[in-house]
């Protein structure tokens, strides 16, 4: 597996790091829990899409590219880090925000959405939930172009193969931590949204052999659905690389802690920011992490990881749209 092939930007100056998390563990009862630590990217408050924009700009600067468009939710992460990285790169940016919970968007808000005036948007358009997101990206670049620009569109979450392969490079750098450290990882779970992510680890834990099983908690859609879209992207993304695809057995994802529906709060996600942050000093967000925390410490406390087993959390970041939840999340459920 070579990633050298690749042109490649660097927004983070060292691998991320990798912690125990005993206090949690202790509370769980059974395996011993570990974090990687991808909420300390580089970037504007770093966070998984940072690695995925490493190749992304680096294709767009190539490319001869001014103007980075693309598209999320309307507390979007990626948005946040797609802005920062046009930022550090002397580009323009433009953004399409989806309003997937109706009434949710509104410009004033705190969290990623007073970021993303921070740092700089050069135009925000909201579309309704459901609608055609790469007509209203086309349409963007169609207007940039008119001003004889060239833009350059990334897909929601930086997922498509080439942005996957950010996740390709962090299943590498995370065998080498492992290694160094003599650490036998025994399950990895990660979020599982827009599918880059948890598509480009598949890709290559299986090109590394690494033998690692992975978990995605769903933020969205149905297992089903999900587990689709993440087998497609991974043997996309194998098959960019010239590696051996993740099979089909080897997709797992779990759709039980999605709650009432993508951004919006559960009971479940409450509790799991909040232990987590009080009793390791780590901030997880409402959308994301929380959810998928919610997850591992449900499978841990039901005996899906076993007492001794070594268990991952992949922390994609996203710690900024807490501001925007404070009053659910002050004082609990």
């Amino acid at each position: 597996m070579n990633l050298a092939r690749f042109p490649r930007r660097r927004y983070t100056p060292a691998a991320t790091p990798l912690e125990a998390l005993p206090h949690l563990g202790a509370q769980l009862g059974g395996p011993e829990i570990w974090i990687k630590r991808d909420d300390l990217t580089g970037l504007a408050g770093g966070g998984n899409k940072t690695r995925k924009l490493e190749f992304l700009v680096a294709d767009a600067l190539a490319s001869g590219c001014d103007t980075l468009i693309t598209v999320g939710a309307v507390q979007s992460n990626h948005c946040r880090l797609t802005l920062a990285a046009a930022a550090k790169e002397g580009l323009k940016c433009r953004l399409v925000l989806e309003e997937r919970v109706p009434g949710s968007y509104d410009k004033g808000a705190s969290g990623n959405n007073f970021l993303f005036d921070l740092l700089g948007a050069e135009a925000v358009s909201v579309v309704a939930a459901g609608a055609d997101l790469d007509a209203a990206m086309t349409a963007v670049a169609d207007d940039v172009a008119a001003k004889g620009r060239k833009g350059y569109v990334i897909p929601g979450g930086g997922s498509n193969p080439l942005g996957a392969l950010g996740y390709v490079a962090c299943a590498q750098e995370l065998m080498a931590q492992t290694f160094e450290a003599g650490l036998v990882i025994d399950h990895l779970v990660c979020a599982s949204g827009s599918a880059g992510t948890h598509a480009g680890l598949l890709a290559g834990l299986t090109a590394l052999n690494a033998g690692i099983p992975v978990t995605g908690i769903s933020v969205r859609r149905p297992r089903a659905e999900q587990e689709a879209n993440v087998h497609a992207l991974g043997v996309a993304t194998a098959e960019l690389l010239g590696t051996p695809p993740p099979s089909r057995a080897s997709v797992t994802v779990l759709d039980d802690w999605v709650g009432p529906g993508y951004s919006l709060p559960s009971a479940e996600m409450i509790a799991a920011v909040r232990l987590t942050a009080a009793l390791e000093g780590v901030l997880l967000d409402p959308v994301y992490t929380g959810k998928t925390m919610a997850g591992l410490i449900a499978l841990a406390r039901g005996g899906r990881f076993k007492a001794g087993e070594r268990v991952l959390f992949l922390h994609t970041g996203g710690s900024p749209a807490l501001y925007a939840y404070q009053t659910v999340l002050q004082g609990g459920a």
